[in-house]
């Protein structure tokens, strides 16, 4: 496998999130994509805010489409015009982090959001990786970009822009500049993708050192909207590897996806948890 992926593995960072006893469900969404183009995301992504059953919600990175700084939100009293689209994700956001607690990660689209928006929104940050102990099972937690290790042209950008320089001198540039910026580099980036071009998937050595050094036997990450389960060697007997799905509520048919862990409490041995895909209407089933 590519020699490339053992530097970015030589000292691994996982942070640690223990969830507490009483937490019985735990839902995990990512790639929503959220911008003005696309309400019906929109509706459904508020949907499901509002009536999610689970203990807690974790949004492992792209929930929007971009972030140009934080400076995007308004104030409550800074104006009387209707709120823009991010204030409104911000209201959802808060609303939803009023009644459960609510996990956010980075992703290669969003990895500007920072503490002020998520304070405005009441979202507690993830770093990326972090290891998940629920039900007595460790998972590793991720987005999932930084292991697409043989997209180098991505790794070189991801370089650039998680740079303290790179961020610094961007968020310096007046909102409106920002603003062009990203749907110059979105258009680019539909372009591409029209294009076409091969499909990369997650590097399997360096995954396999991640959740090793995690001494985690499952991973969830999102960042290539494949929506599947797939078997791995994991350290400790068989794992799996959960891959989220991307969100378009507006396609035929809808592809909208929560991914849940519940402690099973029927296990013959001890309670503990288990992985399921559920479309919105069982996710938010009362």
């Amino acid at each position: 496998m590519a020699e490339h992926a053992l530097p970015l593995l030589e000292a691994p960072q996982f942070h640690e999130l223990a969830a507490p006893a009483h937490w019985r469900s735990i839902d995990f969404i990512s790639d929503l994509h959220l911008h003005t183009q696309e309400p019906a995301n929109f509706a459904a992504w508020q949907h499901y805010l509002e009536s999610s059953t689970a203990d807690a919600v974790i949004i492992l990175g792209d929930l929007f489409e971009v972030w140009v700084g934080d400076d995007c939100l308004h104030s409550a009293t800074a104006s009387l015009q209707a709120p823009s689209f991010e204030d409104r994700c911000r209201s959802a956001l808060h609303a939803c982090a009023q009644r459960k607690p609510l996990y956010f990660m980075h992703g290669n689209r969003d990895f500007l959001v920072g503490p002020a928006a998520l304070a405005a929104c009441n979202m507690q940050l993830l770093p990326d990786p972090t290891v998940l102990t629920f039900g007595g099972v460790r998972y590793l937690l991720s987005h999932g970009d930084a292991l697409c290790l043989a997209d180098t042209d991505y790794q070189k950008f991801r370089t650039l822009v998680r740079s303290s320089a790179w961020q610094t001198e961007f968020l310096a540039r007046p909102l409106a500049e920002r603003e062009h910026m990203a749907r110059s580099m979105r258009a680019q980036s539909e372009a591409r993708k029209q294009l076409g071009g091969p499909w990369i998937d997650l590097d399997p050595q360096a995954t396999a050192q991640w959740m090793h050094a995690a001494r985690a036997n499952h991973m969830i990450h999102g960042h290539t909207h494949e929506g599947a389960d797939h078997a791995v060697a994991a350290q400790q007997g068989a794992g799996t590897r959960h891959v989220l799905c991307d969100w378009h509520a507006d396609a035929a048919p809808p592809r909208a996806q929560v991914l849940r862990l519940s402690i099973d409490a029927s296990a013959a041995n001890k309670p503990h948890a288990q992985a399921q895909r559920l479309p919105l209407a069982a996710a938010t089933a009362q």
